[in-house]
């Protein structure tokens, strides 16, 4: 992976120096290191660097980029609008800059970010944007990998900033993590597999972990996880994480749904729907990610991550539409459809969680089309127990430069769920099939404080890169999740 380093100048070893283009309202101008290239640029190339950028197309246009020669290395003007104070909007226009870098096969590899800015803010999202951008998946071609470049972050060197510099490479980590993940092959990540990761990672950061097997999940009552991977031959996992400082007086369970792929089960989805199932997985990837990361900057808040893994595939011991299922805590459940799994599983996980009585659950999942129809594939769901909940996790995801929208959780979308041979149906209702969704899981959190966040569609990118983007896995949710657990360690 990329890493990021601060000093208070551009290093001589720099093969490229980025700086910025903003609009201030008279006139362009550039930012940090740019305006003392201004005389050099002159003498060496008879015109200023701000006018050379011009004449190459550049502008304030937020993340529009443009490279420039200047001896032995390369300068890239990169368009910063007309707010530098605006963390979205830096975070998004470096990760640009970047991405047009590398795109451009300059061979870069010590990559100097100068913008004049030290608000700690700026400089981590500044450092995210670089940091999100270089992403490269994992790839099992014979092909060599380019190495990963070294960013420099040039501002002035103190407490603040330097926090700031730890903070950047350690939730960007967390992203490329669980996109890292998220891309894995499902013939090589099933629910076993993806237990032993998270085993591997919790050694590391000395965090407590628990794994049931498919004997104990069954033996214990978690029967949506043993219905839903029942139809695999690779038996499901529940995997329990427990970060625990001392001095923590918040207690926040998180919750993620670990579908390692999703066929659809004997409600068979077609091919074309089929093809990227395996990022089904991605909010267990994401709730990892985000509990690695409070134990690695010492969150001061007591963070237990569930993570329900299964595979749902159709066979003779696949579970089928109008099963009654008995899940968790007792609740009896009327299936309603095999491709509508993942509720399944977060139910009985929920109902455990709820079970230490923590002071707020928090479920990531990539749960329902219906969301993807509602949002599109840019902007989140959360759904919560109430708005203060909800208003607090949208705090945090804008700080975070993430994209979150409240639903409501209906009275229609609770009458979606009644059953007359068993407590409740796991859905069935196609209008607001996001909102059902979100009531059906609300039954399995005992009234307890919770909030839902449904990245369908966002967690895999299905289009072209774009900023901090990547195609493939996004890992969205992880900086949103850091942020709000660092808002309760406070």
């Amino acid at each position: 992976m990329a890493e990021l380093s601060l000093s208070t100048s551009v290093t001589k070893s720099a093969d490229t120096v980025v700086v910025g283009l903003y609009d201030t309202g008279k006139e362009l101008a550039l930012t940090g290191w740019g305006r003392d290239l201004d005389n050099h640029f002159r003498k060496a190339h008879g015109q200023t660097l701000l006018a050379a950028a011009q004449v190459v197309g550049a502008s304030a246009k937020l993340g529009l980029t443009r490279l420039l020669p200047d001896g032995q290395r390369r300068l890239a003007v990169v368009g910063l609008g007309s707010d530098l104070n605006e963390p979205m909007a830096l975070r998004r226009a470096v990760g640009s800059a970047v991405r047009t870098i590398i795109g451009a096969d300059t061979g870069a590899r010590q990559i100097s970010l100068s913008f004049g800015l030290d608000e700690p803010g700026t400089i981590k999202a500044i450092g995210e944007g670089a940091l999100l951008a270089a992403y490269r998946a994992p790839s099992q071609s014979r092909q060599e990998a380019a190495p990963s470049p070294h960013f420099n972050l040039v501002a002035t060197s103190n407490a603040a900033t330097k926090r700031a510099v730890i903070l950047a490479q350690t939730v960007a980590s967390a992203v490329n993590r669980t996109r890292d993940l998220v891309n894995q092959p499902p013939n090589q990540l099933g629910p076993a597999d993806l237990a032993a990761a998270a085993e591997t990672l919790a050694a590391d950061a000395a965090i407590k972990i628990t794994i049931w097997d498919e004997v104990a999940l069954a033996t214990e009552g978690f029967g949506g996880l043993t219905a839903v991977g029942g139809g695999s031959v690779r038996p499901p996992r529940l995997v329990r994480l427990s970060w625990r400082p001392r001095g923590a007086k918040t207690h926040v369970a998180l919750v993620g749904k670990g579908i390692t792929f999703d066929s659809g089960g004997l409600d068979l989805k077609p091919p074309a729907s089929m093809y990227t199932m395996g990022s089904d997985m991605a909010g267990a990837a994401t709730c990892l990610a985000a509990i690695v990361a409070a134990a690695e900057l010492q969150l001061k808040v007591q963070v237990t991550a569930w993570l329900a893994l299964a595979e749902n595939l159709p066979s003779g011991s696949a579970f089928r539409p109008s099963d009654v299922l008995t899940l968790r805590g007792g609740t009896t459940v009327e299936n309603y459809n095999t491709d509508a799994e993942g509720r399944l599983v977060l139910a009985d996980a929920l109902a455990r969680a709820a079970e230490d009585e923590p002071d707020l659950i928090i479920d990531v999942a990539t749960l329902t089309g219906a969301k993807q129809v509602a949002l599109g594939n840019l902007t989140n769901a959360v759904m919560a127990s109430d708005d203060t909940v909800a208003d607090d996790f949208l705090t945090a995801a804008e700080a975070a430069g993430e994209a979150f929208w409240q639903l409501p959780i209906t009275d229609e979308a609770e009458e979606a769920l009644k059953s007359t041979v068993a407590d409740l149906k796991s859905g069935g209702k196609r209008e607001g099939g996001a909102l059902v969704a979100a009531a059906f899981l609300r039954h399995f959190t005992a009234g307890r404080p919770w909030a839902h966040l449904d990245i369908a569609g966002s967690a895999f990118n299905t289009g072209e890169a774009r900023d901090c983007r990547p195609a493939g896995a996004t890992g969205v949710a992880v900086s949103s999740l850091i942020a709000w657990l660092a808002r309760l360690s406070a």
